[in-house]
């Protein structure tokens, strides 16, 4: 490996821990300010803190590979998550941020939910507890898996190696800091993925002798990667339902407990409109310079006679084209984006083991001191069953990823938006809603049923379904009973309290 990129890697290692060590200094010792950060980030750090997280690896490797294969109609996911993350911002981030305040002051989604339906039994805390713990150490296993074939490929270190030096460095950061300093590194890992997916694409065209030359020599391979209505790989015309699965990714904004919690953490409700500003500002600039990457970075290996597996587009062309220093930068942008979501997802199973297993059923009058630490005790165990877990290659198959975000999505999404706004809604449905959701989308995967010669899953991507009937199931659970005791009285605070923000 060149010096320039050890440099480069070793000051990011650097940066990162030292963010960690800050965020320490700066955090309270309480529960809230280890898990929320005190409820104090501002609309920067939210927005870019979101926006890393929830993009992870396939923004520098899933999406550019993906364009580089299939053309402009894999820019239909695009569409979808940017129009998702919008009504993210506009109507679960104002509401969730007021009312888990006045819902008991509730730190995590599964304690959201037992507060807002004034759950007794705490069934509610411990399926949506269930349901973290298992798809996030899972997802958490995903990321490490990356970080480990990334330094395999590209730093000629082991698996194995990779494995415990990705796993590391965030396990380092993330216990210290807590919540404060996993948003804080995030916000810096979004400044770097930002600034590599304008670089990437720009002397990726420069090279190519411009956008003009370059749309020629892409015309010149297949005329279908501009028809974003068709497959470029297969040359086929996609389907209404091909379209529409691959926009229903946006509909797991809603339901993904990594991304909503910095809702939760925001300063203040008026800090929203900036962060949604901030936030879909790079969001946008950021999917159009992964989508260019991968569709001019095929005329660029196409026309100098090579083959590349299609998601390392980033990484070659990193290599090629950059200096030694740059190239170890755009690395370590891969390393933020998948660093950035291992982080959030180890904090939020670590909060949901600390509050809503250990607070909840084996000390629920254990000190804020003794919270703190089962958290950071619950941040290494996580680690190392995802690290566990990664040592088998094909443990984390990448379908694994679009599972969970379905999961999350049908699981919890619509369960997150009626909760919001609907006055009448009752626990009945929002237990209800959350089963049906998650045993759609499980069901979806795995029934042996084809249609036209495809799996369920290859004729529509299962968070539509799961959406769908757990929406159903919650509107007509909720016509059957009534809400318990106080729940409607604690919904007109929320209202009132959300119209004086």
């Amino acid at each position: 490996m060149a010096t320039g990129t050890i440099i480069s890697l070793g000051l990011y290692f650097i940066v990162m821990l030292g963010i960690g060590l800050f965020a320490y200094r700066q955090t309270d010792t309480n529960v809230e300010g280890y898990m929320l950060g005190g409820r104090q980030l501002g609309p920067a750090v939210t927005a870019l803190s979101a926006g890393a997280s929830d993009m992870s690896g396939w923004m520098l490797m899933g999406l550019p590979g993906a364009m580089y294969v299939s053309g402009l109609s894999a820019g239909w996911i695009a569409v979808g998550l940017v129009l998702g993350a919008l009504a993210n911002y506009m109507l679960v981030a104002p509401r969730l941020r007021v009312y888990t305040e006045v819902a008991n002051n509730s730190i995590t989604l599964p304690d959201y939910f037992e507060n807002r339906f004034a759950d007794n039994s705490r069934l509610l805390r411990v399926i949506a507890s269930v349901v973290i713990v298992v798809f996030f150490t899972l997802y958490t296993s995903s990321g490490v898996v990356a970080g480990g074939k990334l330094f395999e490929t590209s730093f000629g270190l082991t698996y194995e190696t990779g494995l415990y030096v990705t796993a590391g460095v965030v396990v380092a950061y993330t216990l210290v800091g807590g919540f404060m300093a996993v948003s804080m590194t995030d916000f810096v890992q979004g400044c770097i993925m930002f600034v590599s997916l304008i670089m990437v694409p720009a002397v990726v065209i420069s090279e190519l002798g411009g956008i003009g030359a370059s749309i020629d020599a892409l015309d010149t391979i297949n005329p279908a990667l501009f028809d974003a209505f068709m497959d470029a790989s297969t040359n086929e015309a996609l389907s209404v339902i091909g379209i529409v699965s691959l926009m229903s990714w946006g509909l797991g904004y809603f339901g993904q407990p990594h991304i909503i919690v910095r809702f939760m953490a925001i300063r203040s409700v008026k800090d929203i409109p900036t962060a949604r500003n901030i936030g879909m500002g790079w969001m946008i600039v950021s999917i159009i310079g992964a989508l260019m990457t991968g569709l001019f970075g095929l005329a660029f290996v196409t026309g100098n006679g090579n083959e590349i597996d299609p998601e390392t587009i980033f990484i070659y062309l990193s290599q090629i084209l950059f200096h030694p220093l740059v190239g170890g930068f755009l690395l370590a942008a891969i390393l933020a984006a998948i660093m950035s979501t291992i982080s959030s997802q180890l904090l939020v199973t670590s909060s949901s083991l600390t509050s809503d297993f250990y607070q909840a059923f084996l000390r629920r009058d254990a000190s804020d001191g003794e919270l703190v630490i089962a958290g950071r005790v619950s941040v290494v165990v996580v680690a190392l069953v995802a690290i566990y877990l990664a040592y088998d290659r094909d443990s984390t198959i990448l379908t694994l990823v679009s599972n969970a975000w379905a999961g999350f999505g049908a699981a919890f999404g619509p369960l997150v938006l009626f909760s919001l706004f609907k006055r009448e809604m009752t626990r009945r449905a929002a237990l209800g809603g959350m089963v049906v959701g998650a045993v759609t989308v499980l069901l979806w995967i795995y029934l042996p049923v084809e249609i036209g010669g495809q799996k369920l899953g290859e004729w529509m991507y299962e968070i539509v379904p799961g959406f769908i009937l757990s929406s159903l199931t919650i509107m007509i659970l909720s016509k059957s009973g009534s809400p318990r005791e106080g729940v409607v009285d604690t919904f007109d605070a929320f209202q009132t309290k959300l119209s004086e923000k």
